[in-house]
């Protein structure tokens, strides 16, 4: 085969009359509809950035500044260059409502190769990201254990380091303090430290169950959650509103625009989820009018809720002493609510777990579609008989995520997960201005107003963050290509090989219904 042939292979396209036909066969039940939609943007967005991340880029990390009170600007830049993917997200999700997301829309609009490579990408975002907030959700769950330490034994809400987080963050902590390893964690054979995240293994091993059952239950659940969740925050916003003092916000960027910048990257990460939405195309009624309006409203929703708890954190705690783990427990035990921050840890677990609920369906979403093209071994797509869902995907997504909990940095997992996630951004707000061209009378439920000036924003507002990231974010802009050469590689040696059986496989079958098997006599 020539290199001319190779190429073009790659580069084949599938139609979205296609793909609308194949979603029409889909054997994912719909069940899902507007209220349902927003929830699981919601779930996917308000959570990580409020409890956790918002302390990071405000205070700064390792490879970077922070923001300061400025961080509603690092809001609003990060709010707006989401704005223009969402509208592009709103579009080519009702034109074609077909699982995968931006996978499945890159397949529509730059061929084979790039919808392999976006879908592994999108990897990052979800699978990776969950990591993330997986461990954040064992710190909140160890801060509400120890609430009951009047109640509960001292090995329960106090349990051992080693049984809470991952073996690098266990030999930085014996750094840090100046302490032998061995005395801090058991290891095997006096040479493999053993050390295990067990309350992230546990709820995302319980979130998968769920996930199996069906998304409708999984659903139900997450509305309660993203209820509490709401309920909380809002209450933090008008407790916090009342023990605010200006002075706080000043000096307002200590660090510039660098800073302003930096906060608008580390920040970027708890809006993420919003694109969550359209993985579930084939389960929605009415896609074509529910996933744009659920898509926008979820972000103007969140992007609201994130600026007034910056304003009232940045104004009740002073700069240097915001915590980074948990800063919204934290600013209300520093104004002498304690029992306040008690009821925001179990707040903080709620919205933890429907990120981790919504990132765990958006990765099996995915996957699915990249099984039913082949892509994946077929064996993976397998529905369950009763729930009517992807088991083994959803077991596999799980699994994924539990044995990378053992060993990835987990800063360096949100910040990889950042990369990804610009980077299909920028990918659907290109799809968009294709199609625009390639199929121009295409009759397109939600349209993107001031096109292509907006897509091409979108593109440079998310490009520009993820650039300019990379000159403070070494480590995470090695491993972000090394990423890409990977997949590449799974491209290559299996992906590749299997789309062309899938070709020949079907021209067999057309030459056997127009070519009818001859009557003996």
């Amino acid at each position: 085969m020539t290199i001319k042939n190779i190429l073009s292979n790659m580069l084949i396209k599938k139609s979205p009359d296609e793909l609308i036909a194949v979603s029409k066969k889909s054997e994912l039940k719909k069940t899902l509809n507007v209220f349902d939609l927003i929830v699981i943007g919601i779930g996917a967005v308000v959570g990580t950035g409020i409890f956790t991340i918002i302390g990071s880029a405000i205070q700064g990390g390792p490879e970077g500044v922070g923001a300061g009170p400025a961080i509603i600007i690092s809001m609003a830049l990060a709010a707006v260059a989401c704005v223009f993917s969402a509208l592009c997200y709103s579009e080519i999700a009702a034109m074609i409502p077909v699982a995968g997301s931006a996978y499945t829309y890159t397949y529509a609009t730059m061929g084979e190769f790039m919808a392999w490579m976006v879908g592994w990408i999108l990897m990052l975002e979800y699978a990776i990201g969950n990591i993330t907030v997986a461990s954040a959700w064992t710190g909140y769950f160890a801060q509400f254990l120890k609430g009951f330490k009047h109640i509960l034994p001292d090995f329960v809400n106090n349990f051992p380091m080693w049984l809470r987080n991952d073996y690098r963050f266990m030999y930085a902590f014996c750094d840090k303090y100046g302490l032998d390893p061995h005395s801090q964690m058991p290891f095997i054979f006096d040479k493999i430290p053993v050390a295990i995240n067990l309350p992230a293994i546990f709820i995302v091993i319980v979130l998968t169950l769920l996930l199996i059952r069906g998304v409708k239950e999984s659903t139900r659940v997450a509305s309660i959650m993203v209820g509490i969740n709401l309920f909380m925050i809002t209450s933090f916003i008008v407790v916090g509103a009342f023990y605010v003092k200006p002075e706080n916000w000043v000096p307002f960027a200590p660090n510039g625009f660098e800073g302003v910048f930096m906060g608008a990257f580390i920040i970027f990460f708890a809006y993420i989820g919003f694109d969550a939405i359209s993985t579930t195309a084939e389960e929605t009624e009415n896609p074509q009018r529910d996933l744009p309006i659920a898509i926008l409203g979820t972000l103007v929703l969140c992007t609201v809720l994130y600026v007034l708890v910056a304003l009232v954190l940045t104004g009740t705690v002073p700069l240097n002493q915001i915590d980074t783990q948990a800063p919204i427990a934290h600013a209300m035990r520093m104004i002498g609510k304690d029992w306040f921050a008690g009821l925001l840890s179990i707040g903080a677990l709620c919205a933890l777990t429907s990120v981790l609920l919504i990132y765990q369906l958006g990765t099996t979403r995915i996957l699915y579609a990249m099984s039913r093209d082949r892509f994946l071994p077929k064996s993976l797509r397998l529905i369950h008989r009763k729930y009517r869902t992807p088991h083994v995907l959803t077991w596999i997504a799980g699994i994924v995520v539990v044995v990378c909990a053992l060993f990835m940095d987990l800063s360096i997992s949100a910040e990889l997960c950042n990369f990804g996630t610009f980077t299909s951004f920028i990918i659907i707000c290109i799809a968009v201005l294709i199609l625009r061209k390639t199929e121009p009378n295409r009759p397109r439920p939600f349209k993107v107003p001031f096109s292509p000036l907006f897509p091409v924003l979108g593109i440079v507002t998310c490009g520009g963050l993820m650039l300019y990231s990379m000159k403070y974010l070494t480590t995470s802009s090695l491993y972000f290509p090394l990423w890409l050469v990977i997949g590449i590689l799974i491209y290559v040696t299996y992906g590749y090989k299997q789309k062309r059986l899938e070709e020949k496989n079907r021209l067999n079958r057309l030459a056997k219904i127009a070519k009818p098997d001859k009557v003996e006599k």
